[in-house]
């Protein structure tokens, strides 16, 4: 099973600005709940090993998570993949320039290779893009105070 939750959110910041968080997976990566730590792998920062723990019987450790970034379209649209024995996800942020600011479009997918990851992941994917909304709103925050 597979599970997609695609969810938007508004901005008040130019696409440029989001595209400056976004884009780096750094950022990315802190905003995960499940990410404990994480490695970054190349000096253009587009591979990044995602140090996971996840809260299921099947996983005891923290599972590492290799990710990438396929697809860099800068200011417009990033999209990474992350394999590892326990799950591959991908996921996409679009950034669409609107009246008020900008709309980031978040689109993921988790295919689980061990049962509970899929259920896991459909209980709280919300949750961590809600992680990442709060991250950029912070961001973009202390970067309009300086």
């Amino acid at each position: 099973m597979t599970v997609r939750v695609d969810r938007s959110f508004e901005l008040s910041a130019p696409p440029e600005r989001v595209w400056e968080f976004i884009a780096d997976p750094e950022n990315r990566a802190r905003a995960i709940s499940v990410v404990q730590e994480y490695t970054v792998n190349d000096p253009d920062g587009r591979r990044v090993t995602w140090h996971v723990e996840l809260p299921i019987p099947l996983v005891r450790k923290t599972v590492a998570v290799e990710t990438e970034d396929v697809t860099r379209e800068p200011p417009e649209f990033v999209k990474f993949v992350g394999k590892s024995k326990v799950m591959t996800v991908t996921g996409e942020h679009a950034i669409v320039e609107t009246d008020d600011g900008t709309r980031l479009e978040n689109h993921f997918l988790v295919d689980g290779k061990l049962p509970g990851v899929e259920k896991f992941f459909k209980r709280n994917l919300d949750g961590e893009l809600e992680n990442l909304r709060r991250a950029l709103e912070d961001d973009l925050q202390s970067t309009r105070s300086e």
